[in-house]
């Protein structure tokens, strides 16, 4: 039984992401190795021969922490770099750039196009505003910012990944672990964010599917990274009695004060069972190399057309689920509808009540723009 729940687990959540669509709103699939199906279209700008080709990336923090986002965006570079076969010396990083800092990331970006990069990846959120306008400024310069939601269709798109049934899965992992049903969850941002919000929920979703007696208490640090932050809202939800802590933040903070603390942890972006082995249940895990390869090899072709919105990624169960199986055959029924692709947490059939008494129905490419927490969902 322990095998049967964490196979499922990783199994599932490996297909969860392999989803699209585009930013226009143009439906999209992916085949399985993650390439881009939608009809082919011309260029909208020359090929670039490999050997010339630079790639510029923005990094909110620096890769060498090891865990967290930065270090999971720029795996997936690296990912891409041996896939196309590039040479160090065409990934030009920028990391440490504080995405509040308007004039760090202006100088960034400012200096990817400088030094020759032909596509520049802007992975944070707050990066969204500073690179349209830069964007405009180059027009010949191919930019592509992460986690947000703004787009020209020339050459400025956004990208993010399809995560919300790794999410719901995660949700189960804690439904069925907490013992005091309290599960506390740090969120980077509030309700106004669509991104953070539609995870919480989906991860919600999870929690009640399993056990609708627990609440997920949610403490928001209103920064994209905040190690310190992050480990105080962490120690706040377990002094509110969380025996669970979820996560929806840079760094691994949250789960090592689980450890701790004694709790768990769900972690968010790498395995955060290598800083909090003993805590971990599982983690929502991205694989970019996906998106960083296709979108890369597009410029190489010169195909790009403006309009990739890739959601591409896995999800892995990290850590043991011993303690989980016994109920999974009878409480995890829609396992083989998500496998399946027959459902999605967010299917256009299904009403779901906020936590304000009222009802909402989401389409699958909703996903990303809920602005209300569901039913069993407090602000700590």
């Amino acid at each position: 039984m322990k095998r049967f729940l964490s196979a499922v687990l990783a199994g599932v959540m490996a297909l969860s992401l392999m989803a699209g669509c585009s930013s226009g709103g143009e439906e999209t699939t992916t085949t399985e190795s993650g390439n881009d199906t939608t009809a082919e279209s011309t260029g909208l700008f020359p090929a670039v021969a490999k050997e010339d080709l630079k790639v510029g990336v923005v990094h909110i923090t620096d890769p060498a922490e090891g865990t967290g986002y930065t270090y999971t965006h720029d795996l997936g570079i690296q990912g891409m770099q041996k896939n196309l076969g590039l040479d160090d010396s065409q990934i030009i990083r920028k990391n440490n750039v504080d995405d509040t800092d308007a004039t760090k990331i202006r100088t960034a970006l400012e200096e990817c196009v400088e030094e020759g990069c032909q596509i520049v990846f802007a992975t944070s959120w707050g990066y969204m505003d500073y690179v349209e306008e830069i964007a405009e400024e180059y027009p010949d310069v191919l930019f592509a910012h992460g986690t947000g939601y703004k787009s020209n269709g020339k050459n400025f798109i956004n990208y993010f990944g399809k995560i919300n049934q790794a999410r719901y899965l995660s949700g189960i992992a804690a439904g069925m672990k907490t013992t005091s049903n309290k599960i506390g969850y740090v969120a980077a941002q509030n309700n106004e964010n669509g991104e953070v919000t539609s995870g919480i929920d989906a991860f919600a979703m999870g929690v009640e599917s399993v056990n609708p007696d627990a609440k997920v208490y949610v403490k928001v640090t209103g920064s994209w990274f905040d190690p310190e932050g992050e480990g105080q809202a962490a120690k706040s939800l377990i002094d509110m009695g969380c025996d669970v802590i979820a996560q929806h933040c840079d760094t691994a903070n949250p789960a090592t004060e689980a450890e701790k603390a004694g709790v768990f942890a769900v972690g968010y972006n790498s395995d955060m069972a290598q800083k909090a082995p003993g805590a971990t249940l599982t983690s929502v895990m991205w694989d970019w190399s996906v998106f960083y390869t296709e979108a890369v090899q597009k410029v190489i072709d010169g195909t790009w057309d403006g309009r990739l919105r890739f959601h591409a990624g896995r999800s892995g169960n990290s850590g043991s689920c011993s303690d989980l199986c016994a109920k999974a055959p009878q409480k995890i029924r829609k396992l083989d509808k998500i496998i399946s692709g027959e459902w999605d947490i967010f299917d256009g059939t299904t009403e779901y009540e906020d936590n304000q008494g009222q009802t909402h129905t989401l389409k699958a490419e909703d996903y990303g723009t809920c602005n209300w927490y569901y039913k069993n969902v407090e602000v700590a």
